[in-house]
């Protein structure tokens, strides 16, 4: 999770810069060429100066968020963020392990889901040997909870 708000603030950091000193001299140089009413350069820069501001309101609000996160409130004996979780596909016998991330960090391809997905949001406080069905875009999945190392049990083995 420390990884996902140095990335954040990393975005931050970059489009505060763009909005503080980039952005500006865009707007200068639009404005030195005329007619501001029929000046694409100008009307781009404006729209992206809107943008810019929009995205670091948000980054702010999630880097926020992200510093206000409690872990002991995760639980230690069920799935939740920061879990590795090992499933068994009740419909095709695959073994399937996954680590429970941030929204931001989602990547199923690599093993990463994210809390926020379908699968995600349905094995969130289950426990080992819960069977769980779960509504995806690609149809429903039965999966069987077969193993669990909680954010906590990662934390005393790294110790």
């Amino acid at each position: 999770m420390k990884h996902v708000r140095e990335r954040l603030e990393q975005e931050l950091k970059q489009l505060e810069r763009e909005l503080r000193y980039e952005l500006p001299q865009e707007i200068r140089r639009a404005t030195a060429m005329g007619d501001l009413r029929e000046n694409a350069e100008y009307h781009a820069a404006l729209e992206r100066q809107s943008y810019v501001r929009a995205r670091v309101g948000q980054l702010r609000q999630r880097i926020s968020q992200l510093s206000s996160l409690d872990m002991s409130q995760i639980p230690r004996d069920r799935v939740g963020l920061g879990s590795r979780v090992t499933l068994e596909d009740l419909d095709s016998g695959e073994e399937i392990t996954w680590e429970i991330v941030l929204a931001e960090d989602g990547d199923p391809a690599n093993g990463r889901l994210s809390i926020a997905s379908p699968i995600g949001r349905a094995l969130a406080g289950r426990q080992v040997g819960d069977e769980v069905t779960v509504r995806t875009p690609g149809g429903e999945r039965a999966f069987e909870i077969t193993g669990l190392v909680t954010v906590h049990d990662q934390d005393d083995q790294a110790c």
